[in-house]
């Protein structure tokens, strides 16, 4: 169906028999028709069988897989891909909830769709691009979504200037509406209202991946003192309060999340004294607190994006949890996570062990954690398991 070809050299194929969506550099004998990168391309045996086709790049990952089957990449294939998306999402009773009107449509790989992540902050979608594919479609997958959501979305902004692979020597990647247009930038989680930087701020303007944890840890705070580490735009910040915790302390080095942070405070709890927000470095402010928090929060930035820096990150979680092991109170719960992909379940709760048995206290897991439905993991590809957390009880 597409008319450029890559050819695999025997024995590479393996993988996508098994539907893993990426084809690595390693794996091409040749390829024929000269691609430009972002290209539709269809993937052929060493016997020259078709096996897949999808997004060509320049880098390690070569091809992104989006079909196991001969299909044309048009406007038709985007809007079946977008159903199927909106589909799992209204199983999840996601679409047209009346306290919920934030979540995640598109989730990658998880989605089939690697390469493109779409969140729904009310009625504005905010779509982003990790590949040159995707970012030379968002026209077309810009019309094919409107049509699919209805009456559901009305905005769509494009947010990949960041997230663009460097390589691709791609233009015009400003940040801005590809549809509509609008100011108004507060959306509703679980019956919490919050204002969304899809402008300035990080991922697509707002963590909606920690949705179901954050409801999580409302139902641990009744009576305590809390503190939200790398607080960001205050999420756990404000479901603590609504769970009736005696003060709430939000730390993050970013004077501008700070801001936000105050301000998603207010729109939920106008006035209230029970909360500060702090702009300072998290190990520093660790240093210098005392011991007056029973429930801590620890959701810091991926600290590994690459597996070369994978011995650095995890001595960085078990620093970061140590510090909070010799802080915490008695009895204290704390909520600490990984984000970043290449970290494993198993290293990341290794280096929370490390931690805690510096420690010498006693410590419980009550809930090991993950992302929502609606970050899906594809069964084929496990790299798209990202976020890892747990909840301890530290007598």
């Amino acid at each position: 169906m597409n008319y450029k070809r890559v050819f695999l050299k025997p024995g590479k194929e393996e993988s996508l028999k098994r539907f893993h969506p990426w084809v690595f550099s390693g794996a091409i004998a040749k390829v024929e028709g000269n691609p430009e990168e972002g290209e539709a391309v269809d993937v052929y045996t060493s016997d020259h069988q078709f096996i897949a086709c999808g997004h060509y790049q320049i880098g390690s990952i070569t091809v992104r897989v989006l079909s196991f089957t001969p299909e044309r990449i048009d406007y038709g294939f985007w809007k079946k891909k977008l159903s199927a998306a909106k589909e799992v999402r209204i199983a999840l009773g996601l679409v047209d909830n009346k306290y919920t009107n934030t979540y995640r449509l598109v989730h990658g790989e998880g989605d089939m769709l690697p390469g493109l992540i779409i969140d729904v902050y009310g009625q504005t979608a905010v779509m982003q691009a990790h590949s040159a594919g995707m970012h030379l479609c968002r026209m077309e997958i810009a019309e094919a979504l409107m049509e699919v959501m209805g009456d559901s979305v009305h905005h769509i902004y494009y947010k990949s200037e960041t997230t663009l692979p460097f390589k691709a020597d791609l233009h015009a990647t400003e940040n801005g509406f590809l549809k509509g247009g609008s100011p108004e930038n507060v959306a509703m989680e679980n019956g919490l209202k919050f204002h969304v930087d899809w402008l300035k701020g990080q991922k697509t303007g707002f963590f909606v991946d920690q949705r179901e944890n954050r409801h999580l840890l409302e139902l641990y705070s009744e009576g305590r003192s809390v503190l939200n580490m790398f607080c960001y735009t205050g999420g756990f910040s404000f479901y603590a309060m609504r769970g009736g915790a005696r003060l709430v302390h939000s730390v993050d080095s970013s004077a501008k999340a700070v801001d936000l942070t105050n301000e998603n405070v207010q729109l939920n709890f106008p006035g209230d004294a029970r909360h500060h927000a702090y702009t300072e470095d998290a190990f520093k402010f660790l240093d210098r607190m005392g011991d007056q928090y029973d429930l801590i929060i620890l959701d810091p930035p991926a600290f590994a994006k690459h597996r070369d820096a994978l011995r650095n990150a995890l001595r960085g979680y078990t620093k970061l949890n140590a510090k909070a092991f010799e802080k915490i109170r008695p009895n204290g719960i704390l909520f600490t996570f990984s984000c970043s992909q290449v970290v494993t379940k198993e290293q990341f709760r290794n280096a929370v062990f490390t931690a805690a048995a510096q420690s010498k206290r006693n410590v419980r897991i009550l809930h090991q954690l993950t992302q929502p439905a609606d970050h899906p993991v594809n069964i084929y590809h496990p790299e798209s398991e990202y976020l890892k957390g747990l909840v301890l009880y530290v007598e």
